[in-house]
């Protein structure tokens, strides 16, 4: 049976607090769900990726355990902060990649046809992530919700818990947001 959310943000809050061993009960019971999380962004990502979902779960994990102290509010915002370091972690690798090809440009698309074959992932990872940034610097909330329930997977319940708004902000907030991203990105 798996654990609770409850289980999860005690071991979060004891983590949090300085108990060592509260990071060996913790990585055994989300790598599943990290896995999870990681196998979505990959699955958006060009079929020759260097990085496989698993190594990209372990890379947000240490990122996750270095020296941060994160005062955690539950399971929702340990899942939501782990997909937000994932896709930054793709994001810069995409940077990477990027740099070291010549001529490449940018491609635009919506962010429906992100996930579309045959696109130059890499652009549009990065792309997405600058339409991200101005919309986080625009609205920080739809930018919030974008992540959790773009990249994250988070339901409207778990997005509005999370954000402490009412389901129906979260659904309006996702559907502005989507449109906004999606003029952004086809500027």
């Amino acid at each position: 049976m798996p654990p609770s959310s409850t289980n999860i943000t005690e071991i979060l809050r004891a983590w949090a607090g300085g108990d060592s061993d509260a990071l060996g009960h913790l990585a055994p019971i989300v790598y599943s769900e990290l896995r999870v999380i990681a196998s979505r962004y990959m699955a958006r990502e060009r079929k020759d990726h260097t990085l496989q979902p698993s190594a990209l779960v372990n890379e947000a994990f240490l990122r996750l355990m270095d020296g941060q102290t994160v005062d955690w509010q539950d399971r929702s915002h340990f899942f939501a902060l782990a997909a937000n370091i994932m896709r930054r972690i793709l994001v810069n690798h995409a940077i990477a990649r990027r740099a070291s090809k010549r001529g490449s440009g940018a491609v635009r698309v919506t962010l429906d046809e992100f996930a579309a074959p045959g696109w130059d992932r890499d652009d549009t990872l990065l792309q997405l992530n600058a339409a991200l940034e101005a919309l986080q610097a625009f609205d920080a909330r739809k930018a919030q919700i974008v992540e959790l329930r773009f990249f994250a997977g988070l339901s409207v319940e778990e997005s509005s818990a999370l954000l402490k708004v009412s389901p129906q902000t979260v659904l309006r907030d996702w559907s502005i947001a989507k449109s906004w991203l999606a003029r952004e990105m086809n500027r």
